[in-house]
């Protein structure tokens, strides 16, 4: 079998068997092909797409790439929840304790936050003391014995991903719907959970910018884990907002606890008493309705915040935080950041205000980049509400002063504003099962 006749066969836009992708990933996990012969081959694929036995293929071979973690020794049903990332996107803090209050079992790798949108790792590693790497028997004991248990992703989970990554993002082929389909399922799949909730995020803070873009996404993912066995489902949610009030890493568990206490703001509350449903939908809890009534209910009676304090103490984190989270570390310096006009804050580029913050060194534009844990933003403001000038849009906190002019520059860029009072907002646009996508259109 030869590397060229492969990239001629799908330059060709004809269908690769098992055993030609299996030689392609494994070959070239090996070293035994060339990135330049790889990058044709993905340049190909970004051309011609792939079918969906080509992409489930593909898919179970990074995953079988390294190390699949086998979580049969954890009682119980266990879902994962994935996110494909955002701006003050804290759920996996909130959703993960809830589904775990109801007896779901939630083992979950997480990964660090890049660019402008944040990672579950960092604002984990903001409360004091707090361990993200565990080996694998304390953390399967963690999640036995209090329902969940968050770590950071294994250095061997998907390594053909990683390769591949990489290549594409120097290949101009990372929009390729089937490989980020690829990417994303060869991880969730080598993770071992039974069911897989997809949190597809969609607007100017997502990766995918449109509503067609992210069902057509969602639809592949579901494809893929349907077809490895795996009980999936996704939800496709707005990111033309920032998630809740408060975007940077201590300032996220902050919200996160605030929202767990029935506290939190509207927009994230829904959010996640929705993502949870599904997570307990998954694991046979119930039909939906009564999956949000006991999600709900999480909230209601603290149990969800509970089950976050009992995995914080378990992996060594100082829980003094999340009973009093006043008692985080503060940030030497705030500034506040005032209206100049008068109107409805119509519109805001989501994308833009997660770099603002990492601009207040909330965020990383290298993976060795240091984080500063009590940077970011707390809006007071967000679109739909109106604004008198003179009035505060936002506080920013940071470590140094001289951070606060670029990251105040860049935030007023990402705010439009009108006269009119813009459409109410939606928050979850369609859930997508194997069978069906189903509009829900659920607001603020």
């Amino acid at each position: 079998m030869r590397m060229y006749d492969l990239i001629k066969k799908k330059r060709n836009n004809e269908e690769l068997s098992e055993e030609e992708i299996r030689f392609l990933i494994r070959e070239y996990v090996a070293g035994n092909i060339p990135d330049y012969q790889m990058s044709a081959f993905l340049m190909a694929v970004y051309f011609q797409g792939m079918t969906e036995a080509e992409t489930l293929a593909m898919t179970m071979e990074a995953a079988r790439s390294g190390d699949m973690v086998d979580l049969s020794s954890i009682e119980g049903i266990k879902v994962d929840k994935h996110s494909t990332g955002g701006v003050g996107d804290k759920t996996t803090l909130i959703v993960a304790p809830m589904a775990a209050a109801c007896g779901v079992k939630v083992a979950k790798m997480s990964g660090r936050g890049l660019g402008h949108t944040g990672g579950t790792v960092d604002k984990l590693e903001s409360i004091p003391g707090f361990r993200t790497s565990l080996n694998r028997e304390e953390f399967f004991a963690v999640v036995n014995k209090i329902g969940l248990s968050v770590i950071g992703q294994s250095g061997n989970l998907a390594p053909a991903d990683k390769k591949l990554y990489a290549l594409r993002d120097v290949t101009a082929t990372v929009d390729s719907i089937p490989l980020i389909a690829v990417s994303i399922m060869s991880k969730k799949l080598a993770a071992g959970s039974d069911g897989i909730l997809l949190d597809v995020k969609t607007g100017s803070g997502a990766f995918m910018k449109t509503l067609e873009d992210s069902v057509l996404l969602a639809q592949e993912m579901v494809k893929i884990g349907a077809g490895a066995g795996k009980r999936i489902m996704a939800l496709i949610t707005s990111m033309d907002i920032p998630l809740g009030n408060k975007i940077g890493n201590s300032l996220e568990v902050i919200e996160a606890v605030e929202t767990l206490r029935g506290e939190g703001p509207e927009d994230l509350t829904k959010v996640c008493i929705h993502l949870a449903a599904s997570m307990l939908y998954l694991a046979g809890k119930g039909e939906m309705e009564e999956c949000l009534r006991l999600a709900e209910g999480t909230l209601k009676d603290g149990s969800a915040l509970n089950c976050l304090q009992k995995m914080v103490e378990a992996q060594g984190g100082d829980a003094s935080v999340i009973s009093d989270p006043e008692t985080f570390p503060k940030a030497p310096y705030m500034r506040k950041i005032i209206a100049c006009e008068t109107g409805y804050l119509a519109a805001m580029d989501t994308e833009l205000c997660g770099i603002a913050s990492s601009l207040l060194g909330a965020g990383r534009e290298t993976k060795e980049s240091e984080i500063d844990f009590s940077a970011g933003i707390v809006l007071h403001k967000k679109t739909g509400d109106y604004v008198e000038a003179g009035e505060v849009l936002a506080d920013f906190y940071a470590s140094e002063e001289k951070l606060f002019e670029e990251a105040e520059k860049c935030y007023r860029q990402a705010l439009t504003f009108s006269e009119q009072k813009p459409e109410v907002q939606t928050l979850i646009y369609a859930r997508v099962s194997e069978e069906k996508v189903e509009r829900m259109d659920i607001i603020v």
